[in-house]
């Protein structure tokens, strides 16, 4: 018996965390789709704004959003905008890792205009693909959590006979 059921029954009305197999699985998923979306620094936000919004696993739709790991983040989306330039059929410049480098060695609003100037073409490039990216993301993790929730419940359920 939990020392202060008021308290428990609080946080579990909050963080939603009694919820089905599939709704915590679709939270998770949701939290994944935003972590590797487009729309890099509103993350968190989003992902607590839908969370309430949808009365989701607060902490399933977190754990999904941070999936995203900061050492992940250059390669993922190097990788989502080169895709997404192939899918629109915009030329990605051979050299433009060594460029945006040289941008970047030099602190200064001279180099950020510079920065925006050589990546403005690519910018629904970087769209596209980080949507669609984060779309398969979100599908996979769907998939993988469900089956991961399923089989935990099914041994703590085994545990308790």
């Amino acid at each position: 018996m939990p020392r202060f059921p008021r308290l428990r029954h609080a946080l579990d009305q909050l963080l939603h965390t009694h919820d089905t197999p599939r709704r915590t699985a679709g939270a998770f998923a949701l939290g994944v789709f935003l972590g590797f979306s487009p729309l890099l620094g509103l993350h968190t936000i989003l992902g607590l704004g839908l969370a309430f919004a949808l009365r989701l696993n607060r902490i399933a739709v977190l754990i999904g959003v941070y999936a995203n790991l900061p050492w992940m983040m250059p390669p993922y989306y190097a990788m989502a905008t080169v895709a997404g330039a192939a899918i629109l059929g915009v030329t990605v410049p051979p050299d433009l890792a060594a460029q945006l480098r040289q941008i970047l060695s030099g602190p200064g609003l001279g180099e950020l205009r510079a920065l925006a100037a050589k990546m403005a073409p690519l910018f629904w490039s970087f769209m596209l693909g980080s949507t669609l990216g984060s779309c398969v993301l979100s599908l996979v993790a769907y998939r993988a959590s469900l089956a991961a929730i399923h089989v935990r419940r099914r041994g703590h359920d085994l545990t308790k006979h």
